[in-house]
């Protein structure tokens, strides 16, 4: 851990990122710091993105925090990166296969 800034201390409390795509090709991270015992469901409300013009409809998406799910009542911890996960419209591999150029057959 880095050495407390006397210059520029932190505020106390948790600091935490929330992370959501709202859409293909947009992704909001939105950096917060939050006091001890807040929840998931407190960085989502403080972040933004549960309010209506976020883009999110949490119904159909997973939540978690550095790729492992998480509840909305879990608390979150110093650090944590709290992630919404869309619902995939199209298999990756798939989109993959699509966007990539086809090769002449006597070439593989």
């Amino acid at each position: 851990m880095a050495p407390a800034d006397p210059v520029h201390p932190q505020p106390p409390g948790l600091s935490v990122e929330v992370a959501w795509s709202p859409r293909a090709g947009e992704v909001r991270v939105v950096a917060l710091r939050l006091p001890p015992g807040a929840t998931v469901h407190d960085a989502l409300r403080r972040s933004g993105a549960l309010e209506p013009g976020s883009g999110m409809d949490l119904s159909s998406c997973r939540i978690g925090a550095w790729g492992q799910p998480r509840d909305l009542a879990d608390a979150v911890r110093d650090r944590d990166r709290v992630e919404i996960w869309r619902a995939l419209r199209v298999d990756p591999k798939e989109a993959r296969r699509q966007r990539s150029p086809r090769m002449p057959r006597g070439r593989r």
